[in-house]
């Protein structure tokens, strides 16, 4: 079994999460001895719970990786690990990049060159949704690519507005891809796959859970150049992925609301703290582009 292998069997391993497989591959960067280690040697290396131990040592040694690669393959989903070529430069610079991104679409949107990750409230108004048709479509036809994360609302919106205007986007799921989420979405998801590219950091037979949402925040974050949000309430997941954006030294770009709306509280507090102020799409394409 080759390197790239080793990697996606060690993702699927279940008990194990980002900073375990870090521990791994720093002791042993090969993977030369994953197979060979004992439960003893685990046991004593890793810091995990012993009921997550079993279940990672079971995995490490009755999954088998190669039968679930091509059943991905048989149904569109390719693979992407940390060391391929064409893994996105940007999500390397993160603190946590995933070691392994689930794919259907158009895998070349890896490695694009102007990307806008868009955020943004799952119920917005009438005026949200209005700037967003105004600041977005001039972005698309400089080819852009619009980033967000398949959820209602804003983020449902964004996708949909790349799409009409021709352009491409990006959807970052929080499960995996046989269990899309909302169900709601999967018409949007299935034009996504079609005119842009649907990603996931989860193998595709996991089900989503609402931790796993918080955490994909960090890849639209990631693969962006921009964060722009558009209506968030005081405490809102639009508001954890602006605060990943700027530790990851990236743009946050919001739009101004009414003062008095709840859902502009959180958007007005981040142009109140530093965030560019949107009320065009120049006001966006002169930070990303120079």
């Amino acid at each position: 079994m080759n390197f790239t292998d080793k990697i996606i069997h060690l993702h699927h391993c279940r008990g194990v999460g980002w900073q375990t497989m870090k521990k791994i591959l720093l002791a042993d960067p090969s993977l030369t001895t994953l197979y060979t280690q004992s439960y003893t040697h685990w046991k004593n290396t890793l810091p995990i719970s012993a009921t997550k131990l079993q279940t990672f040592y079971h995995d490490l040694h009755h999954l088998n990786i190669q039968e679930l690669i091509q059943q991905y393959k048989n149904n569109d989903i390719e693979i992407v690990t940390i060391v391929d070529d064409d893994y996105p430069n940007l999500l390397k610079q993160i603190h946590d990049p995933p070691w392994v991104l689930y794919l259907r679409g158009d895998r070349r949107l890896l490695t694009f060159e102007y990307s806008l990750g868009v955020v943004g409230a799952r119920k917005p108004s009438e005026y949200g949704v209005a700037a967003l048709k105004r600041v977005l479509p001039p972005l698309v036809k400089k080819n852009y690519v619009i980033i967000s994360g398949v959820a209602t609302g804003i983020d449902a919106a964004a996708h949909r507005i790349a799409i009409d205007c021709q352009g491409k986007t990006i959807g970052i799921l929080g499960g995996g891809h046989y269990h899309m989420y909302p169900v709601s979405n999967i018409p949007l998801a299935t034009n996504i796959i079609k005119y842009g590219l649907l990603i996931s950091e989860t193998p595709p037979s996991r089900r989503p859970e609402p931790w796993m949402f918080p955490v994909r925040n960090r890849i639209i974050s990631g693969l962006s150049k921009g964060v722009f949000v558009v209506e968030a309430r005081a405490r809102s997941g639009s508001l954890i992925t602006a605060k990943l954006a700027l530790e990851q030294g990236r743009e946050v770009f919001a739009i101004p609301g009414n003062i008095t709306s709840e859902l502009s509280a959180g958007s007005n507090f981040l142009i109140q703290e530093g965030a560019k102020m949107v009320l065009s799409a120049a006001d966006i394409d002169v930070e990303i582009v120079y």
